[in-house]
């Protein structure tokens, strides 16, 4: 059946998390005089982060404790005293900060604009709720979008079918008339494969990969090769 409909994931895949991340880090510490250097902190801070999503995409952990224990766990690592009360308000100010640094990917408008021409557009997120619909105003991107589905307006989180489901039924649209386009294999690919979708994998760090069941692409203006 011809596609139809394009799911997007948002973070890691149409904008930039990492650079953004790195932002609103740098500006607290800043603010906070936290006398640590910064790229010391990212290093052990970003494989902990990525632990600590996946433990809250498994229903593992809370919303809270993700933005606590991932904040504990790395001062800790790198043996950095900081007092509870500051670790909130970083949490708190990193929450605030994120959604107003707005770097996307090269050749995010491009295919975007591309794709509204041929296809209805949509997202789909495992991201907070309250500052999804933030990150895309400021970065100029949520015009593009007829719906915004966030994993917490379903009550779980991709992989979840429920999500997937919950979309296309949102979007009025069918799985196989639709694609799921995201980074994570686990929350992105493996969930829309296992409703039907198709799906393409964004693989920008260029990692290697052990399947072949799916197509990946490292940039987004090879979107334009299979839509």
């Amino acid at each position: 059946m011809k596609i139809e409909h394009v799911f997007f994931d948002l973070d890691h895949t149409l904008w930039d998390f990492e650079k953004n991340s790195d932002l609103a880090f740098q500006k607290i510490f800043t603010e906070q005089n936290i006398t640590i250097d910064i790229d010391s902190f990212l290093y052990v801070y970003k494989p902990l982060n990525r632990e600590f999503w996946r433990l809250y995409r498994e229903e593992k952990i809370s919303k809270e404790d993700l933005r606590y224990q991932r904040l504990k766990t790395a001062f800790d690592k790198i043996n950095f005293s900081v007092s509870d009360t500051l670790i909130n308000k970083i949490a708190i100010d990193y929450i605030d900060y994120l959604p107003h640094f707005n770097h996307l990917f090269n050749y995010t408008f491009d295919i975007l604009d591309y794709l509204k021409e041929k296809y209805r557009l949509h997202i789909i997120t495992n991201g907070f709720q309250e500052i999804q619909t933030k990150k895309m105003k400021s970065s100029n991107i949520f015009n593009y979008f007829e719906n915004v589905i966030t994993s917490e307006s379903v009550g779980v989180k991709k992989p979840n079918p429920k999500v997937f489901h919950h979309a296309l039924k949102l979007a009025n649209a069918t799985a196989n008339s639709s694609i799921m386009i995201g980074d994570s294999i686990e929350a992105d690919i493996k969930g829309a494969l296992n409703i039907g979708m198709e799906v393409l994998h964004c693989n920008f760090e260029n990692e290697m990969i052990q399947t072949k069941d799916f197509n990946s692409i490292k940039s987004l203006i090879e979107i334009k090769q299979y839509l």
